[in-house]
């Protein structure tokens, strides 16, 4: 009895072995078709969002630069107003105002460069040093 008992259980081992082999013959490639398909939609998902990120960064670059432009036509006006204001003519004493508020503005951003003032021509700071100065010009 106990040989048809080791029988059995052989015969019973060896078609659940049968059944499980079968199973995973039809349902791997099913299984790996699906991972794909899931693995291709997340990859769609990603690009898509990557793609509104994109979309969304331009559009605010573009009301970045809008905003920017609106800037400088009021700064221009302002400065046509200050032109009418001066009869079209920009005195020493104004020029030199424009000098000192641009080396404000470069001191408060941390970017002031060495300056060298030399006092020339009625206290007038030189502002392009590769130019030949006037008192130079005229003793040539």
């Amino acid at each position: 009895m106990e040989k048809r008992n080791i029988g059995k259980l052989i015969a019973g081992v060896v078609i659940i072995a049968f059944v499980f082999i079968a199973a995973l013959m039809f349902g791997l490639p099913r299984y790996n078709v699906w991972q794909q398909e899931m693995a291709g939609k997340a990859e769609m998902a990603k690009a898509e969002q990557n793609r509104r990120i994109l979309v969304e960064e331009a559009k605010a670059k573009l009301e970045a630069e809008k905003l920017n432009a609106q800037a400088e036509i009021e700064r221009a006006k302002g400065m046509a107003e200050a032109m009418k204001l001066e009869n079209g003519t920009l005195s020493e004493t104004y020029n030199q105002y424009l000098f000192i508020r641009t080396l404000e503005k470069l001191a408060d951003k941390g970017d002031l460069p060495q300056i060298i003032y030399v006092p020339t021509n009625g206290m007038v700071p030189v502002m392009d040093v590769s130019k030949k100065s006037p008192v130079k010009q005229m003793q040539e």
